[in-house]
C-alpha cells in the first residue's frame, strides 16, 4: 500500500498555535508524524479584541516561521486556518499579509459556524460517535463552538464571543480575584449564552463532548486530585459533572493566578486565562444539566487534515464542488431564487473556458471551484434588485453563513459575482484595495471568464452548446456551437461587449464567432 501523502496543518488559535503533520490512509485513520504548539496569545492586549497588537503580530510570524521549517522538511502543503482572534480584528488583512509575505502560508480566515463544523470534524474521528446525537464544546482564547452533530452531519453550530482570554481581560484584570468578579463574569456568560441553551435544549443530544484546552486542563486537575496518573493523550478520558464544578471551585479558591498555577494538574502558562474559559464550561454544565463530560483529543487541527483530505478525493473524483460547498451553494440559489438553468448554463461554460484557458492563467481546481460557485450564485442580487444587481450578488454573498468555505473564499467569491458584469475591478474600490495582490490577480481572471460566460446566455435560454478556445496569428480565438444551429446572434454580442476584462489580463485580442459564421 502506498503510504499516504503528509499534509500539515496548523489552528491559527486566539491564545495558542497548534501545528499536526499527519496523513490520513485509505480507512479514513490518522497517521501522526509530528505536532507542535505554541502559546502565542494572538489575541492579547486589546480588551474587545478588535486590534492585533505589533507584539502579538510578531509573536505569530515568529511561531509560523518554525511551523513552516517543520512542514517543509517532510515536503508537507500547509493549510493554515484563523479563529476569533484574526476574524475580528480590524488589522487582519495586515496579519494575513505579513504572514504569507514572512513565511509563505496563507491563512485562512474562517467563521465561527465553520470553525464549529471542523471541530466537529476533528471530534468525529478521535471518538465512535457516528451514531449518536452528540454535543461537542471547543471553548478557545477568544469564542466557545456549541456543535450538535448526529451521522457525520452538523445539526446545530453557535459560535459565542466568550472565551478564556476575552473574560479573562473584560473580568480578571488584577491579581486577586473576588468572588464579586466571579459572580459578575458568571453572569455575563449565561447572558450571553441562554439563547443557545435554549436551541441546544430543543434540539436535545445523548453525548457531551469537550475538545478544548480548558477542558483538558480541568481534567488533569480531577484526576491529579484523585492521585491517578494524567495521561499525555486524553481521548475517552470522561470526567463528572461534581468532578468538574469541584475543580472550578478549587481554581476560584486559589485566588491569584501564582496559586493556580501550583495546583497539582495545572499547566501552569493557562493559570492567568484558565478561570475565565472554566467559568464557561462551568455554566454550560449546569445549563443543559450535561452529567459527564467526554474528552475529545481531536479539534480543529485535526478537522483541518480530515476536511482536507476530503476535498482533495471530492475534487479528484468529481473535479467541481465537494458535496458540502455544493450543498451550501445550492441551498443559497434555491432560499435567493435564482434561474437554476441559466445558472448552471453559465457555470458549465465557465468550467469549460476555465479548463482550456488553465495552461495560461496557472490557477488550480481551488479557483476552478470558487469559479463554479461564483457562476451559481452570480444573479442572487436580483432578490434586492434587477437594478444594479451584481452589486446586490455581492452584499448577499459577503453576508451569507456559507458552510464549507472560509470568510476569505466567500469574499472572493463574491468579489466575482460582483464584476460579472458593468465595471471591472479597479483598487479604487473598497471591496477589492484590501485584498493582497494575489486575490485581486485570481478575481480579475476568474470575473473575467464568468463575464463571457454570461454573455453566452444573455437570453437565458442555453442555446450555447460548446465553446472551443484556440491561438491563432497572436489572438485568442473563441468559437461557439449553438444547439441545432439556433441563431445565436444575440449571445455572440453579449460575449464580445464582455470580452476587454480577459484581453487586458491575457494581453491578446480575443476572437468571438459562431462555428460556420464569420460575422
Amino acid at each position: 500500500m502506498k503510504p499516504a501523502s503528509l499534509i500539515a496543518a496548523i489552528d491559527v488559535g486566539t491564545n495558542s498555535f497548534h501545528l499536526v503533520i499527519a496523513s490520513v490512509n485509505e480507512k479514513g485513520i490518522l497517521q501522526l508524524h509530528s505536532r507542535a504548539k505554541e502559546m502565542v496569545r494572538l489575541g492579547s492586549g486589546s480588551g474587545d479584541m478588535k486590534l492585533l497588537s505589533s507584539d502579538a503580530i510578531e509573536r505569530g510570524i515568529d511561531t509560523l516561521k518554525r511551523f513552516a521549517i517543520m512542514a517543509k522538511k517532510v515536503k508537507a502543503p500547509i493549510r493554515a486556518i484563523a479563529t476569533s482572534a484574526v476574524r475580528e480584528a480590524v488589522n487582519k488583512e495586515e496579519f494575513v499579509r505579513k504572514v504569507f509575505e514572512q513565511t509563505g502560508i496563507q491563512i485562512e480566515v474562517v467563521s465561527g459556524l465553520e470553525e464549529g463544523r471542523l471541530i466537529y470534524v476533528g471530534a468525529l474521528h478521535a471518538l465512535p460517535i457516528l451514531s449518536k446525537r452528540v454535543l461537542v464544546i471547543d471553548i478557545g482564547g477568544g469564542s466557545t463552538e456549541t456543535v450538535i452533530g448526529l451521522k457525520g452531519e452538523h445539526q446545530f453550530i453557535h459560535s459565542a464571543k466568550l472565551g478564556a482570554i476575552r473574560l479573562s481581560q473584560r473580568f480578571f484584570k488584577e491579581d486577586v480575584t473576588t468572588i464579586e468578579e466571579v459572580n459578575a463574569c458568571r453572569d455575563y456568560i449565561k447572558g450571553g449564552m441562554m439563547p443557545t441553551f435554549g436551541q441546544v435544549l430543543e434540539s436535545g443530544f445523548e453525548l457531551a463532548l469537550a475538545t478544548s484546552g480548558t477542558a483538558h486542563t480541568l481534567a488533569s486537575m480531577v484526576l491529579a486530585s484523585k492521585g491517578k496518573r494524567v495521561p499525555e493523550v486524553m481521548n475517552g478520558v470522561f470526567i463528572t459533572r461534581d468532578e468538574l464544578l469541584s475543580a472550578v471551585n478549587l481554581l476560584i479558591s486559589a485566588g491569584t493566578p501564582q496559586a493556580r498555577a501550583n495546583l497539582p494538574g495545572m499547566e501552569p502558562r493557562r493559570a492567568d486565562i484558565i478561570l475565565g474559559g472554566a467559568l464557561i464550561l462551568e455554566q454550560i454544565i449546569l445549563s443543559l444539566n450535561i452529567q459527564r463530560l467526554t474528552l475529545s483529543a481531536y479539534a480543529l487541527r485535526e478537522g483541518i487534515l480530515f476536511d482536507t483530505v476530503q476535498k482533495d478525493a471530492d475534487i479528484k473524483a468529481f473535479h467541481h464542488l465537494s458535496r458540502l460547498r455544493s450543498e451550501t451553494i445550492y441551498y443559497l440559489t434555491e432560499l435567493y431564487k435564482v434561474n437554476i438553468p441559466h445558472a448552471n448554463h453559465v457555470r458549465e461554460l465557465s468550467l469549460s473556458l476555465f479548463d482550456q484557458l488553465l495552461p495560461i492563467i496557472g490557477l488550480s481546481d481551488a479557483e476552478r471551484e470558487l469559479l463554479e460557485a461564483a457562476a451559481l450564485l452570480h444573479d442572487v442580487g436580483y432578490h434586492i434588485s434587477p437594478e444594479q444587481h451584481h452589486k446586490h450578488s455581492y452584499y448577499i454573498i459577503s453576508n451569507c453563513v456559507m458552510p464549507g468555505f472560509t470568510n476569505d473564499e466567500a469574499n472572493v467569491i463574491a468579489n466575482i459575482a460582483r464584476y460579472h458584469r458593468k465595471s471591472s475591478p479597479k483598487k479604487k474600490h473598497e471591496n477589492i484595495n484590501s485584498l493582497s495582490l494575489e486575490k485581486q490577480k485570481i478575481i480579475a481572471i476568474l470575473s473575467a471568464i464568468l463575464r463571457i460566460a454570461e454573455g453566452l446566455d444573455r437570453r437565458q435560454q442555453q442555446i450555447i452548446s460548446s465553446v472551443v478556445l484556440s491561438f491563432e496569428k497572436d489572438a485568442y480565438h473563441i468559437v461557439i456551437q449553438s444547439i441545432n444551429g439556433l441563431g445565436a446572434d444575440i449571445e455572440l454580442w453579449g460575449a464580445r461587449r464582455r470580452k476587454d476584462l480577459l484581453e487586458q489580463i491575457l494581453g491578446k485580442k480575443i476572437i468571438i464567432s459562431v462555428r460556420g459564421n464569420d460575422s
